[in-house]
Parts: C-alpha cells; sequence; structure tokens
C-alpha cells in the first residue's frame, strides 16, 4: 500500500453576494418603500475525516477546493441563496495547519469529525435593511464580505491499534505477515519497510487488532536520522507498542544495547510516547541454538530489566507465539480502553 503522509492544498470559501438596492413599484401602490433583498452567505470550505480513505495521495494531483458563493439579493425582498459548502473528505488521523502560521487548525482522529477551515463570507443587507422612521427611503446596500483564501499542511498521522517498532531488519515485516494478510516487503538489508505498513490481525471472538509495522528506527531518529524520524509521528496514534529485538542481528550488535536505542529515540521524540504500554519481543528464536535458548532470553532480559515472564519469544519465520504476541497485545489494549473510560477528560490516541 502506498501512503502519502503529507501534502498541501489550497481552500478559498465562498463570497457573501451583495445586498439589492430596490424601491417597491405597483400601481395603485404609490411610495411602495424599499424591498432590496439581503446577499446569501458564502459557502464554507470543510475538511471531514473518512475511515475509508487512508491515504493523502489524491492530494498531490488536485490540491485546489473552492466553495461557491452566495447568491445576490434581489427585489421584492428577496434574499439571495446560501453559497452551498464545499466539503473535503482527508484521511481519520490527518492533522491540518496553516502554512503562514504553522498553527494546528485541527486533529482530524475520529471518523466524521469535520472543521471549517475557510469560513464563507456573510451576505451584505439589502436597502431593505436600512429603512428606518426617519429615512423611508434608503438607497443603500451593502457587499457581501470577501472570501478567505488560505494554504493549509496537511500531515497523516497512521492510527493503529498496535505499532511494532524496533531497529532495521529486526523482523518487524515477518511477524507482520505472520499475523495478518498483510504483505509488506521482506529482504535481509536494512530499511526494506519505507512506510507504515498496517494489517489486520483476526482473533477468537471477533475480535481483531489493527497493526502497523513502523519503519526501523536507528539511534538519532529523533533528530532526524534515517527513516524514522518521519515516521515517529505514527507510532504516537497507537495504543499499545510492541518492541522487537532481534536476537542474532545480522550486523552482530548487542541486542541489549539495541533496546536502549530504541526506548531512548521514543523517549527524545515524545516522553508521553515512551509511557506507552509496551510488549517485548525477542524475535528469530529460531536462529539460537536450542541448548542456548533460556541462557539468552534471561540474559537479555534481565539486562533490560524485564522479568523473563513477560517477555514473548517468537519466531516471524516459523510462527512460534506469535498467537502469544496478538492476545497480549490485545490484554493490553483492553487496559489502555479501560483507563480512557476511567477517565473520559484523556484525549483519544493519549
Amino acid at each position: 500500500m502506498l501512503m502519502i503522509d503529507e501534502a498541501r492544498i489550497f481552500v478559498r470559501s465562498g463570497k457573501g453576494g451583495d445586498g439589492c438596492v430596490s424601491l417597491h413599484r405597483e400601481k395603485f401602490v404609490p411610495k411602495g418603500g424599499p424591498d432590496g433583498g439581503n446577499g446569501g452567505r458564502g459557502g464554507d470550505v470543510v475538511l471531514v475525516a473518512d475511515p475509508h480513505l487512508d491515504t493523502l495521495l489524491p492530494f498531490r494531483y488536485a490540491p485546489h477546493f473552492r466553495a461557491e458563493k452566495g447568491v445576490q439579493g434581489a427585489s421584492t425582498s428577496r434574499h439571495g441563496a446560501d453559497g452551498p459548502a464545499k466539503f473535503v473528505k482527508v484521511p481519520v488521523g490527518t492533522v491540518v495547519r496553516d502554512e503562514e502560521s504553522g498553527e494546528v487548525i485541527a486533529d482530524l482522529d475520529h471518523p466524521g469529525q469535520e472543521i471549517v477551515v475557510a469560513k464563507g463570507g456573510r451576505g451584505g443587507f439589502g436597502n431593505e435593511h436600512f429603512k428606518t422612521a426617519v429615512n423611508q427611503t434608503p438607497r443603500e446596500a451593502t457587499p457581501g464580505e470577501p472570501e478567505i483564501e488560505r494554504t493549509l499542511l496537511l500531515e497523516l498521522k497512521l492510527i493503529a491499534d498496535v505499532g511494532l517498532v524496533g531497529l532495521p531488519n529486526a523482523g518487524k515485516s515477518t511477524l507482520l505477515s505472520a499475523v495478518s494478510k498483510a504483505r509488506p516487503k521482506i529482504a535481509d538489508y536494512p530499511f526494506t519497510t519505507l512506510t507504515p505498513q498496517p494489517g489486520i490481525a483476526e482473533l477468537p471472538g471477533d475480535r481483531r487488532l489493527v497493526i502497523a509495522d513502523i519503519p526501523g528506527l536507528i539511534e538519532g531518529a529523533a533528530d532526524g536520522a534515517g527513516l524514522g524520524h518521519d515516521f515517529l509521528r505514527h507510532v504516537e496514534r497507537t495504543k499499545v507498542i510492541v518492541h522487537v529485538i532481534d536476537l542474532v542481528p545480522f550486523d552482530e550488535s548487542d541486542p541489549i544495547a539495541n533496546h536502549e536505542v530504541i526506548r531512548r529515540e521514543l523517549h527524545a521524540f515524545s516522553p508521553v510516547l515512551a509511557e506507552k504500554p509496551e510488549l517485548v519481543v525477542f524475535n528469530k528464536i529460531d536462529l539460537v541454538a536450542p541448548a542456548e535458548r533460556d541462557a539468552t532470553i534471561r540474559r537479555v532480559a534481565h539486562a533490560v530489566g524485564i522479568d523473563p515472564a513477560e517477555v514473548v519469544v517468537s519466531s516471524g519465520a516459523t510462527g512460534e507465539n506469535v498467537r502469544e504476541i496478538l492476545e497480549r497485545s490485545w490484554k493490553l489494549l483492553v487496559e489502555v480502553e479501560g483507563e480512557r473510560e476511567k477517565w473520559p477528560g484523556r484525549p483519544a490516541n493519549a
């Protein structure tokens, strides 16, 4: 799946319709007085979070969105029609910023959530509006308010229940393909995953987990090194982190040091992110000699400060314990959702 994470769009609301200057003229009705109607309101530009979209790619080819202007007022006290709003569908998880100020306008993280990003101009008053006891025949009207134009930056943050994080080639893509129907690129070289890859895992009892394979992080990712900096924003959306540690790294690095690298980068990017519930998975156990497995698991677990019983030891290649990863992730997710219900004031995806 191709995921475009950023896009620039140009929006323009509708101008308000002008008010009308008119004096009523009818046979046998002398001095009919003013009857110029008001102009209609210009249309708004509204962004709507659509759960059926998962990419910002269409905005690369059609970035302009304009609402219609309000209709001018008319005689016989006829008010102009309002211009219809322009609704623009964006994926759920889209953050909207004003390009000029950099201000975050909205964070559309709920399906159906709407935000007016360019308000239509108010319609002008017709001369009927200005009639008073001392001014029986006003010949003045006001123009409609002008439209609003602005440039917006859209940034998509993938929303998933579970985010797989780890160094390049830790086996995240293999695990994702083992637990879901997703088919991410898998190879024996770093950075085979260039965009976040989502997958849906089905569990017994009509349960399901949305899992995202986040591109491999490296040391310095929080400062922009490698690919990780661009996609750490996606981990922010996940409710549970599955930290995949390669027990037999192809570059012969130390799994213990690799664990510390990821934890350090998550904390540097966002302390809130670093506090999310985490399940630690020791992956590629099939590459460890059977006689050395128990000792290796205990050594690495104790070194990173985790009870060996809390670690899931797995192999994406053979499928060993992949179901256990899903069940443990589900348990953590239920605990997270329970806390959100207990504290309803907490923001979504916090």
